[in-house]
């Protein structure tokens, strides 16, 4: 864990889950006011990858249960996108701790699960950096999905508070933290 502090000691299963939104903020990130429905808390934010800017995250915490980071990775894919769904799949496969899956309006998503009982702030930021770097990793190969018409936005300005994330837990993610974005320099190993 990188840079552990009192101030990121875990989050007990059954503790105000409120200090999620204390420890995005704490990450330098904004992640709004959260949205309590039936004592589930959520986040929504926008975070810049390398290459892919305002990459649509929520941050959803349910008491006794997990925190689920999830990433909001494309619109809808249409009947057309069979061959999508496949790679889907094998990239569930290739890259541990993070999944992909389909929201029931058929938009992908790419997900991380962590248990309550050992989250804490650098748990947390490892995970969003993570999704960010796989992101950036497949953003040549899915920008038909990201960008429909393709319409590809310049890559986000630097330094932003989601490559600061990619930047500060880049030990912990191996080889996903060596793809630098287009004029971003290499991570320092």
């Amino acid at each position: 864990m990188t840079g552990a502090s009192a101030a990121a000691e875990p989050l007990p299963a059954r503790r105000d889950v409120a200090r999620i939104g204390d420890w995005l903020r704490e990450l330098g990130l904004d992640p709004g006011p959260a949205a309590v429905r039936e004592e589930v808390t959520s986040w929504d934010l926008f975070c810049d990858s390398r290459r892919r800017p305002r990459v649509p995250v929520t941050v959803i915490a349910a008491p006794g249960v997990a925190c689920v980071l999830w990433v909001h990775y494309a619109p809808p894919l249409g009947d057309a996108f069979r061959r999508s769904y496949r790679r889907l799949l094998r990239w569930n496969d290739e890259f541990p701790f993070v999944k992909f899956a389909l929201a029931e309006d058929d938009r992908p998503i790419l997900a991380a699960e962590l248990p309550l009982e050992t989250l804490d702030r650098d748990r947390l930021g490892e995970a969003l950096a993570r999704l960010l770097a796989v992101c950036d990793l497949l953003v040549d190969e899915t920008e038909g999905w990201i960008w429909p018409g393709g319409q590809r936005p310049p890559p986000p300005a630097w330094p932003s508070a989601g490559t600061a994330l990619i930047d500060r837990y880049a030990p912990g993610l191996g080889e996903l933290a060596e793809s630098p974005g287009e004029g971003h320099p290499p991570t320092a190993r």
